[in-house]
């Protein structure tokens, strides 16, 4: 059995919903285009892939929230807002059926452009804002506001999605004590200190999400949770230079307090000026500068100039402004990571060790959810050391020099790499896989643009946890690597008894990685255990060779 399947199209839920292609993928899990064949009509099917190894109380948990979810966008009326149409259960997990629609996400938009244009951003905003304003005037916070979840359809609409993790007035919390639940970069400071949201969260996550649709980069994202969370929390984003008339209002919907951001109506005449080319001259008052005559600057030397047409004094109280400033919170120096004597292991993950750092980290903090940490030993030890093994390394570059037997070849996902003579490729699911025999022997490649873990060392340790209770799962190695220069890595090797399409002892290993972008790609090759030292030599080549696409 590979430790990597998806469901396949074709399959058809509570007889009436067929499954077509993949068309996304998120946090929680996959999302499918798919036809009603009672209505005739295409719709997006949301496949909850993290409940299908979960353990029965979180598999519990997840379905609270799934209905939760359709729940929250039926409470809003709003065109907006993407239409739950369904919740079905199959395969003992639930899947959500939803308005289809054509077009892709801001963030996929943002990728494949580089950066939006300020006044396309701006119009994008107001359609956001509106659905905004219809889901708290029907006591519906969204709670994870991100260019993901923002969806552009070819004919001009913009509608937000996913109300996963929304919360709704009077309802229970279905999130446990203590858990911070969305994206990391996207959150308001006041959840990451673990205060309560109000509508104002929500439009600092539609600020933030602006400015990575205008500059090309979210204004907050770190190398770790802990620099990510403390960057939220007390730093200033870099002014957004490309931003236009766009860059006050995106400045006044990122102030630390709640209290003195924008309320969603002035945000609303902001985003219209911005999008008509006018700098809002409202977004001023909430820009925290200090503000003085140009000719006062031009004596001293000059200075950067605002987005108003005025120069800028950072250092200083606000002048200008009636709005108190915001105090800034102190932030104790994280914890140590390093324990007093190395555990074994390390690997894919997340949202792992993190949930015992982060409540000393920011005052008032919470934890995200689903952090558990995988204890236990198995054969190769357990928690987080480096590997003893060394992965080949190539110091950032790729080498050349094809061996003899080798052919090098570009897929059509954009990576390259070199296969011995006679590998043909093929796919399984969104699976892509290199094999000469039709995957007895076989090289296979994932990639994910958008990885459910924040190091691959989680996403291992929950792969594991899968194998282990599936089948006489042994691992062999599992531990943190350095590769191409990326420390957020991971190799993992180990052995099974294969039961249904190769019979008999299997032996496999797992390369995984983080590129800058935050794609996450895993190597892995599998092969008889009879045939293993052979396989791994080869492996050893294919990550010399491998090259992820613009390398």
């Amino acid at each position: 059995m590979e430790h990597s399947q998806g469901t396949g199209s074709g399959l058809l839920l509570a007889g009436r919903y067929r499954l077509g292609e993949s068309i996304g993928r998120g946090g929680m899990g996959k999302v499918w285009r798919a036809h009603d064949e009672v209505l005739h009509r295409v719709v997006a099917v949301k496949e909850l892939t993290a409940g299908r190894f979960a353990a029965e109380a979180d598999r519990l948990v997840l379905h609270a929230r799934t209905q939760k979810e359709a729940r929250a966008a039926a409470r809003i009326t709003h065109p907006g807002v993407v239409t739950v149409h369904d919740v079905l259960e199959h395969d003992d997990r639930p899947w959500i059926v939803m308005q289809y629609v054509d077009g892709p996400s801001l963030a996929d938009a943002a990728k494949e452009a580089g950066t939006i244009e300020p006044r396309e951003a701006a119009r994008i905003g107001l359609h956001v804002l509106g659905a905004l304003r219809a889901a708290h005037a029907a006591g519906v916070l969204h709670r994870d506001v991100k260019p993901g979840n923002v969806l552009l359809a070819r004919d001009g609409r913009v509608l937000i999605t996913d109300f996963g993790i929304a919360a709704i007035e009077g309802d229970s919390t279905i999130t446990r004590t203590g858990e911070l639940v969305g994206s990391i970069d996207y959150l308001a400071p006041e959840r990451v200190q673990g205060g309560d949201p109000g509508p104002a969260s929500d439009l600092w996550s539609l600020g933030a999400t602006l400015y990575t649709a205008v500059e090309g980069t979210s204004p907050f994202r770190r190398t770790s949770p802990i620099s990510t969370m403390q960057a939220v929390v007390t730093e200033e984003p870099p002014h957004p230079r490309k931003a236009g008339a766009l860059a006050p209002v995106i400045v006044a919907l990122l102030r630390k307090d709640p209290g003195h951001r924008p309320r969603a109506e002035e945000a609303e005449r902001m985003l219209l000026d911005a999008m008509e080319g006018r700098t809002p001259e409202a977004a001023q008052a909430y820009v925290p500068t200090q503000r003085v005559a140009r000719e006062d600057l031009d004596s001293a030397g000059g200075g950067p100039v605002s987005p108003f047409g005025l120069d800028l004094v950072e250092p200083g109280p606000e002048v200008g402004s009636t709005r108190p400033q915001p105090p800034v919170p102190p932030v104790p120096p994280p914890p140590t990571l390093v324990p007093s004597s190395p555990a074994p292991g390390r690997g894919r993950w997340r949202t792992v060790v993190l949930a015992a750092l982060l409540a000393g980290l920011v005052a008032g903090g919470a934890v995200f959810a689903a952090m558990h940490y995988a204890g236990g030993d198995r054969k190769g030890g357990g928690g987080p050391t480096t590997a003893t093994s060394p992965v080949p390394s190539t110091q950032g570059k790729t080498a050349n020099d094809v061996p003899a037997g080798w052919h090098r070849v570009t897929d059509p996902a954009g990576f390259s790499l070199v296969v011995p003579d006679g590998w043909k490729r093929q796919t399984e699911g969104d699976q892509i896989d290199y094999t000469p025999d039709n995957g007895r022997h076989r090289i296979r490649i994932s990639i994910d643009d958008s990885p459910d873990f924040e190091n691959p060392y989680a996403h291992a340790l929950d792969l594991e946890r899968t194998l282990a209770k599936r089948m006489d799962y042994v691992r062999v190695k599992l531990g943190q690597v350095t590769y191409r220069d990326q420390v957020r890595s991971c190799q993992w090797e180990f052995t099974w008894t294969e039961k249904k399409d190769f019979p008999g002892p299997r032996h496999a290993i797992d390369l995984m990685y983080y590129e800058d972008d935050g794609t996450e790609y895993a190597i892995y090759m599998s092969a008889p255990e009879s045939s293993w030292e052979t396989t791994r030599e080869q492996f050893d080549v294919v990550l010399r060779h491998w090259r992820a696409p613009g390398d």
